[in-house]
């Protein structure tokens, strides 16, 4: 999959379009840079903002047979359908952002009825237990990251200009601690957190259950990574940022889990990173040093650890306003001419 670098040689370009608006220059502080992200990755001094669409990847993990989560697998098929019945904490913060939602199924591990808001590109019914064999063969790796790729390529055909990432699987924590303890790479105690919420008997079975994982394999590889440890939306994700950068969109990281998918995009290809946009530091234990390794500064920080997709649709005003920033404001010599 061919990702093209962003045009650098065009920053200065662009900068220089911001410090000739009606303002002083540097005075909107990262908005400044955020909005020249915005401009390189469309490669114009008008990036589009408008359109901004919310995929939540869905799926189950093996994993969960462990004692890694607080509640059982069935919890994502119910969160699903309150997804698609507009219920959702994510559903609320995206009829207040004016984005729309869909669902992908990429390994919920029941049948789910056919929905108009609903993508079924499902891999599998969930991943096998990590903590006993791969999660994922390398056949069913590579065909959930090209589905998430096509599934980004075609939302973008349909005319979305910002893509954001959320996700829904029991268990999936656990194996985004997995990715990020091989692919940041850190210790494996610096990447485990509550998740849904443990009493201290449940956290010291979840940490039991990731450290027999991650004795299991040694793999450090992207794609073996992936087929080690799981899941299926968070392998799906990372396609979805392949195939958004592919076709120039920007890309809205939410918090630990999609941070995990970030970071391994950014191993299989890593001009991805340009294109990502981090929208909040989750109080998921481990994410502050995942966003360092990547060189992440997030737009917000909000104590949140829900994940959805709720920290990207919270940003979006942040990063649209700064697309406005480009197209909607004055220049300085248009205002001392009365050009307005």
């Amino acid at each position: 999959m061919t990702i093209a670098p962003l045009d650098l040689s065009r920053e200065a370009e662009f900068r220089a379009l911001i410090d000739g608006k009606a303002k002083p220059q540097g005075s909107l502080g990262r908005i400044e840079d955020l909005a020249v992200q915005l401009a390189l990755i469309a490669d114009r001094p008008d990036p589009e903002g408008e359109y901004a669409l919310l995929l939540v990847f869905a799926g189950d993990h093996g994993l969960t047979e462990s004692g890694v989560s607080a509640y059982p697998s069935a919890v994502t098929t119910a969160m699903v359908a309150t997804f698609l019945a507009d219920r959702a904490s994510a559903s609320a913060f995206a009829r207040a952002a004016g984005a729309k939602v869909r669902v992908v199924d990429a390994g919920v591990a029941s049948d789910l009825p056919a929905h108009e808001r609903l993508i079924d590109a499902k891999v599998r019914k969930g991943t096998r237990n990590a903590a006993l064999e791969p999660a994922l063969t390398q056949d069913e790796v590579q065909l959930a990251l090209d589905r998430g790729a096509q599934i980004a390529r075609d939302v973008a055909a349909q005319g979305f200009d910002i893509l954001m990432l959320g996700e829904m699987g029991i268990g999936n924590t656990a194996s985004a601690a997995l990715i990020m303890h091989r692919l940041a790479p850190a210790p494996l105690d610096a990447c485990i957190g509550q998740g849904t919420g443990h009493t201290p008997e449940g956290m010291a079975r979840k940490r039991a259950a990731i450290q027999q994982a991650a004795d299991r394999s040694d793999a450090t590889a992207p794609l073996d990574v992936l087929a080690q440890f799981g899941g299926l939306e968070i392998v799906m994700m990372a396609g979805a940022i392949l195939g958004a950068a592919q076709v120039r969109r920007p890309v809205v990281i939410d918090g630990f889990i999609c941070t995990a998918a970030a970071l391994a995009a950014a191993r299989i290809e890593p001009a991805v990173r340009d294109y990502l946009i981090f929208a909040h530091r989750s109080a998921e234990h481990g994410h502050t040093l995942m966003l360092e390794v990547l060189h992440a500064r997030p737009l917000l920080d909000l104590e949140m650890r829900l994940g959805e997709g709720t920290g990207g649709l919270l940003a979006l005003p942040v990063i649209r306003a700064a697309a406005r920033l480009l197209t909607d404001v004055a220049s300085l010599d248009d205002v001392m001419a009365g050009r307005l």
